[in-house]
């Protein structure tokens, strides 16, 4: 065998090495992935849509909602491809738009506008849901009788059941994180918006008070309405401790500071969690308050970054505490259903988490092993370009960007004729022709991504693939700040 010399070797090794850091997308690209991503979330709409509305294949829907209980529940999200109202993951989708601009919103530019509306669209339905003292209104829509039907939200006509938690029958999880949605909304609006966003966070206040004084599991109080749709399998501790995170972010009161040193061993500070999602928010309180310890050198969250380092730790290669899976093609792996939704909060953490480290030039140690910001941002980048299409398929598995995605969503308004191409009603089994058809959907949900493919890179393209191929609300909203930062990346960090 032929030896190399030591330029040849130097020259293999540096393309080597810029084939490993270099990124496939521009800032603009990212610009355009973060464009696409907050229209998305005005396909999900529901009530009465705005002159503004840019996806024009929708319509309005569910306008009488809540009426049959004397209480407005119109507007709010559907969270994926049906037409149910869920306020779980509701609330956690605008918590984590929220925080997406919070963060990143002085990197959005032209978009920021857009985010904050959506943002305010949840916002809004939230108000709603919140304005019967003792009582919080959490899902519009009955699950099993809407997973029968497929039709257009524009024409449903199963029932609207509306379903709340009380005193009496407590859901702490989805109140606390109801309050944490408002509050950190609260944040986003104080300048632009000051008396909107006083009346966000005397509510969150309010709602985080019901939480913490009436304490119990939505999943036990409303069982089989909510399970197994989005029951609360981590408890409601990590969202008593999340809504008190960001209530003390958003008001500056000194009692919330004393309420998370007080209950924080009890609601979970002092437990490691690997995972970050709508319904365990371990990972993203203890990010959230090493901010303090990081910018603010707040001693007494120095707990949360070491807890911090745990979970960021534990997605890098090499690292002690490594313990991620990957596919072969470099995507996070965690599960086979709607496998992207923790990628896309797992990659907004990193970026967060960097740029909070790379404020004072702050490190992450990893046993012996120490993480610079930049290469948690490395990490967060390749999980980012993979979505978009730098993976093994060449697939971006957002809707609408790139020359390649997918066609066949598991999405009923998506697939479905407009109400505009078709305006007389599609009734409910008569949809069916369109969820089975092998044609493309005909309405573009532009920005949606999708569950994404599995532990092997492999994608089926079938809207029957619901596991795969149906987006949501909370896949979207954390990546809106991933995409911001890398639109703006300069490798300052």
């Amino acid at each position: 065998m032929a030896r190399l010399s030591s330029l040849t070797t130097l020259f293999l090794v540096t393309i080597c090495y810029l084939s490993v850091t270099t990124s496939a997308f521009a800032p603009r690209d990212y610009h355009d992935a973060l464009q696409k991503s907050i229209l998305f979330f005005e396909g999900q709409r529901s009530g009465p849509l705005p002159s503004s509305q840019r996806l024009n294949w929708r319509g309005d829907s569910g306008l009488s909602d809540g009426s049959s209980y004397h209480v407005d529940l119109v507007g709010g999200y559907y969270d994926a491809g049906d037409n149910v109202k869920f306020g779980l993951p509701m609330a956690f989708t605008t918590t984590m738009l929220a925080w997406s601009v919070i963060e990143f919103g002085s990197s959005m530019h032209d978009q920021l506008s857009a985010a904050k509306d959506a943002v305010r669209w949840g916002a809004d339905y939230l108000l709603k849901a919140a304005a019967t003292p003792g009582t919080l209104y959490v899902q519009v829509g009955e699950p099993n009788l809407d997973h029968q039907c497929w039709e257009r939200p524009e024409d449903m006509d199963t029932p609207r059941n509306v379903y709340k938690v009380s005193t009496q029958n407590p859901g702490s999880d989805v109140a606390a994180e109801t309050a944490a949605a408002l509050a950190a909304a609260s944040i986003v609006f104080k300048d632009s918006d000051p008396s909107y966003s006083s009346k966000l966070l005397h509510t969150a206040i309010q709602v985080f008070d019901f939480a913490d004084k009436y304490r119990g599991s939505y999943s036990d109080s409303l069982n089989s309405v909510v399970c197994p749709f989005y029951c609360s399998y981590s408890g409601y501790q990590d969202e008593l401790l999340w809504g008190a995170a960001w209530i003390h972010k958003a008001s500056g009161d000194s009692s919330y500071l004393s309420y998370i040193q007080s209950n924080g061993h009890i609601l979970g500070a002092e437990d490691d969690d690997f995972s970050f999602s709508w319904d365990d928010k371990k990972a993203g309180t203890k990010v959230l308050l090493a901010k303090d310890f990081l910018q603010d050198r707040v001693e007494q969250f120095q707990v949360y970054k070491a807890h911090a380092d745990n979970f960021i730790c534990s997605f890098i290669p090499g690292a002690n505490d490594y313990q991620a899976q990957y596919t072969p093609g470099g995507l996070l792996f965690k599960q086979s259903d709607s496998n992207l939704q923790y990628v896309t909060t797992t990659s907004f953490l990193l970026v967060a988490y960097a740029k909070y480290l790379g404020k004072n030039g702050d490190i992450t140690t990893c046993g012996s092993t120490v993480i610079t910001a930049k290469k948690l941002i490395s990490v967060a980048r390749e999980q980012v370009d993979y979505i978009l299409g730098d993976n093994p398929a060449t697939m971006s598995y957002m809707v609408g960007f790139g020359n390649k995605y997918p066609q066949h969503i598991h999405h009923r308004a998506s697939s479905l004729p407009s109400v505009h191409a078709h305006p007389s009603r599609i009734g409910c089994n008569d949809g069916f022709q369109y969820l089975n058809s092998g044609s493309p959907n005909p309405n573009v949900l532009v920005g949606a991504i999708l569950g994404g493919p599995d532990s092997g890179d492999k994608f089926t393209d079938d809207r029957n693939n619901y596991r795969q191929s149906e987006p949501a609300t909370y896949i979207n909203a954390p990546f809106v700040g991933a995409a911001a930062f890398f639109s703006a990346y300069n490798e300052r960090y």
